[in-house]
């Protein structure tokens, strides 16, 4: 392994040491992020995100999507996470902090997730180099809002694998955070908004301060933001099916507050619901009358508390050999509340005093309501710093050398979490007391409100995790000019990476134990270690010549050698022709490798309530053969109705896990018509396959895909057990497993016009995403499962169109912009046709910004975002909110007035 990446970085320099005529290249690595008054831009030319070659033309051969600082201001967005999930080329399930659903140690984090492959399958840089992953433990992206906005320049998003350019996780594309290294002056804003509900306050405030001389520079940035909660029952009063076909009505949690019980001859009961009711009291359990609405106990929106800082630096130790450096440091505290806990299966005799029933019972579930909702929270510092040279040498190569640590710890846990080895001994007679001074009081289950403080403080503790991820990396550059082509210099780009990841978390001792009526989880403690190498060559060919005004092949090759699943070789080459002026032709064909990242490996197995879909729930009136067939086999009576929304779910890691691999090709134009000046027109179609693809199949399509499989036959039957008394799902796997395949294509397409007209000048940007297909083979030979066109049961959405423009008009110091998100209809993944919600329809949110420049220093705007007020559509298989929350606004109409001041 050490001689194959030695022998790629010598032979590329002995290939540029043969070239003595090579030209001058301006300093190299954009991925520092090239500012407008750096060397590189005076000399015409920069790094863009997919290549290390610098170039004289920020158009790529590969589909990118620049967001501009400008265009941030111009939307009021204030955070990165905003600025790209608007992006059509965003889809499927990523955290963000209006997603009430979002799980998985984020708790507060954003990541962004390109062409719905799974967020870590983009890989998110800045200034061109990785970034540790933050949340809360074992986390398999960074934070996106980590990032200052303040120092933010523009945003590239390379819709492109590019692993054989930048490693591995770069499968679906690349996200490459430019920032502002070299700002001189002080700049300050702020902005304020409010939902016209009167809730969901949001606090920004910026600073971006820098001084530069002829030696060298320095600039920081910081950001503070301040986010007040959202209630989800002020958006959703109620979890809704169609229980009577043809209308919703609540269903709610079948965990009741009084406890629902199940007797020898599993008829159901339920005991007193009302807090001030007879205690003794129960019925047959009615889901109508007893089931628990969670909706009061969950946030739409989370609170957030977040400083994020970032400072840049360089001086120039000679004439030829500068010093660089980077630090970012973020401090966030978020908190969500959480309906009640519940405690489930617990035997209890006839012989108890408590039990009025006179028979054996087991107690199937029992909300914990009395001490009220749970208070999650979670306290994470994040840092990383990066020092490194880098200089020229003769005949134009530039070099650089440089090492990044980045560090991410945090502090997380739950309030009201019930110790169920003690709640066991306050059911013990032999162990427990009734009277007032008993080390262990007796405890009464049955009934809501009878669960007295004694109990309650002996059994209810605060659960406290700890978790943290670590990323180390070195890296060494070289890039230059080779010889001369028909079309120019022939130029490369070569070097050598080490990198070490490292994820882990320990949850509370009691967590671990399995005696918290919590998710059930074991430590993660997991690290990776990759050591590669890297060429890339730029020719062109032709230039100037008829039908070629340019013709350029590009090609790469990156070697990579992992500690825990050995070696692999990656390429990808391109092609960018242009035949003649206002038409250009370009193309890309790559292979792309991903070894499972640690929380796939070694995350700690977990147990926890999902919202999950029961196909079987009234499936005697569905009038699909195959499913009355299979729900019969197994075992379903054929009144069943599912008792609630939520179906106790285990995930985590899995250790036998294989790499994925990849491969991608785009090809696409880009016109710019003469009967159109400042119209340019991009169009591109890409085609994405993975092999071996890991993946956690969500608990509503694995029931899904099981039922309509002929005699039960699909291996997901496997991954569920059902209660032979009542025929409820008991038990569902959905932790990670090499599928078979993943299959995705589609088409960009984007438009661009800017125009001055006098004093007048109009800009717009308008980008639409068509998904053609996207399916996954759960296993070899088995029946694909159609993404492309679906959205809820917790996969996230898959529209088949999205779209996202922006339109400003600039008048003298006045300035507007409207902005419209596109999403376009969806079919649910799990829903009959003749239900309520099967298919979506086109949702438009609209944003407007009104801006005045007061002068040159002082400028303030006012924005309305979803000025129409868009709800969010209902689907039958919701995550939260009876909606997609990865897809949909839960926020609803909301203002804000924000200024800016520079000096």
């Amino acid at each position: 392994m050490h001689r194959s990446i030695f022998a790629i970085g010598v032979s590329a320099i002995a290939l540029s040491s043969a070239s003595g005529a090579a030209q001058s290249l301006p300093e190299s690595n954009a991925e520092r992020g090239i500012a407008s008054d750096s060397p590189a831009e005076e000399e015409n030319v920069i790094v863009v995100t997919g290549s290390r070659i610098p170039r004289a033309d920020i158009d790529n051969v590969a589909p990118t999507t620049v967001v501009s600082s400008a265009e941030l201001a111009n939307t009021g967005i204030v955070n990165a996470e905003t600025a790209l999930q608007r992006l059509p080329a965003n889809a499927g399930f990523a955290g963000n902090q209006t997603s009430a659903y979002w799980t998985g140690n984020g708790y507060g984090t954003a990541q962004v997730n390109l062409r719905g492959l799974g967020i870590k399958r983009t890989l998110v840089l800045l200034n061109g180099r990785r970034l540790v992953a933050g949340g809360t433990g074992a986390n398999s992206s960074p934070d996106l809002n980590m990032i200052p906005v303040a120092a933010i320049g523009r945003i590239e998003v390379l819709k492109d694998g590019a692993s054989a350019i930048y490693g591995a996780d770069a499968v679906a594309g690349v996200v490459n955070i430019i920032t502002q290294t070299d700002f001189e002056g002080f700049k300050a804003s702020g902005r304020y908004g409010i939902t016209d509900r009167g809730d969901g306050s949001d606090l920004t405030a910026n600073l971006l301060w820098g001084v530069q001389n002829e030696r060298g520079g320095f600039t920081a940035a910081a950001t503070y933001q301040n986010t007040s909660a959202i209630n989800l029952a002020s958006r959703a009063p109620c979890s809704l099916a169609e229980v009577t076909p043809g209308e919703l009505s609540c269903v709610n949690s079948a965990s009741t507050v009084g406890g629902r019980a199940v007797l020898p001859n599993g008829d159901l009961i339920n005991f007193n619901n009302d807090p001030n009711g007879d205690g003794d009291f129960f019925e047959p359990y009615s889901p109508a009358k007893h089931n628990f609405n969670s909706a009061p106990f969950l946030n739409a929106v989370s609170p957030i508390e977040r400083v994020s800082t970032a400072f840049f630096g360089h001086y120039d130790l000679t004439d030829s050999v500068t010093a660089f450096g980077e630090f970012l440091y973020t401090h966030r505290e978020s908190d969500q509340i959480a309906t009640p806990g519940t405690l489930r299966n617990l035997s209890i005799s006839a012989e108890n005093p408590t039990n009025p029933t006179g028979q054996d019972i087991v107690l199937a579930q029992r909300r914990l309501a009395e001490p009220g909702p749970r208070q999650f929270f979670q306290e994470t510092d994040t840092w990383q710093g990066t020092l490194g040279v880098r200089g020229d040498i003769a005949n134009g190569w530039r070099w650089e050398l440089a090492g990044a640590f980045g560090r991410n710890t945090a502090i997380d846990g739950s309030t009201n979490i019930a110790n169920l080895e003690r709640v066991g001994n306050t059911l013990d007679r032999e162990v427990c007391g009734t009277q007032a001074s008993a080390a262990i009081p007796c405890g009464d289950y049955l009934g809501a409100g009878d669960l007295s403080a004694d109990v309650l403080n002996y059994i209810l503790f605060t659960s406290r995790d700890t978790g943290g991820n670590e990323l180390a990396t070195v890296t060494a550059d070289l890039n230059g000019s080779l010889f001369a082509l028909p079309g120019g210099d022939a130029a490369f780009a070569t070097g050598l990476v080490y990198r070490r990841e490292k994820g882990f978390r320990n949850p509370d001792p009691l967590t671990v134990m399995g005696v918290a009526n919590t998710n059930q989880q074991e430590p993660i403690s997991g690290t990776s270690e990759a050591r590669e190498a890297y060429l890339e060559l730029s020719l062109p060919i032709l230039a100037d010549v008829p039908f070629a005004q340019s013709l350029t092949l590009d090609g790469a090759v990156r070697y990579s050698d992992y500690d825990l699943f050995g070696s692999d070789w990656n390429y990808k080459g391109s092609v960018d022709w242009q035949p003649f002026t206002g038409v250009r032709l370009r193309g890309t064909y790559g292979t792309g490798f991903r070894i499972p990242n640690v929380p796939e490996l070694f995350g700690g197995v977990s147990e926890g309530n999902l919202t999950t879909t029961d196909p079987c729930s009234q499936y005697s009136s569905s009038g699909n053969a195959t499913l009355i067939a299979n729900c019969q086999a197994s075992g379903v009576p054929a009144d069943y109705v599912q008792l609630g929304t939520s179906i106790l779910t285990t995930v985590g890691g899995n250790e036998d896990l294989q790499p994925e691999s990849s491969k991608s090709w785009t090809v696409g134009t880009v016109l710019e018509p003469a009967f159109a000046p400042g119209l340019s027109l991009t169009v591109d179609w890409y085609d994405i396959e993975i092999d071996d693809a890991i993946r956690a199949i969500p608990g509503s399509t694995k029931l899904a895909v099981c039922y309509a499989s002929e005699n039960l036959s699909s291996a997901f039957c496997d991954d569920f057990t059902r209660s032979s008394l009542t025929g409820e799902v008991t038990f569902l796997s959905a932790q990670p497993i090499n599928t078979g395949k993943e299959e995705i294509s589609g088409l960009d397409i984007g438009a661009a016009y800017r125009r001055d007209f006098g004093d007048f000048s109009l800009s717009a940007d308008v980008n639409i995403s068509y998904l053609n297909e996207y399916v996954i083979s759960p296993f070899p030979g088995g029946d694909a499962i159609e993404f492309d066109g679906f959205i809820g049961g917790g996969n996230g959405g898959y529209p088949k169109w999205r779209g996202y423009g922006i339109l400003t008009a600039e008048v003298e110091q006045f300035s507007a912009t409207w902005s419209t998100q596109w999403i376009g209809k969806a079919t649910d993944f799990n829903a009959d046709a003749d239900q309520i919600g099967y298919r979506t329809p086109n949702v438009f949110y609209h944003n407007i910004q009104l801006a005045y420049r007061v002068d040159d220093r002082f400028r303030v705007n006012f924005g309305v975002d979803n000025l129409f007020d868009r709800k969010a559509p209902y689907i039958p298989s919701f995550t939260d909110g009876n909606t997609d929350t990865m897809t949909y606004d839960l926020m609803w109409r909301r203002f804000y007035v924000g200024v800016q001041t520079e000096f």
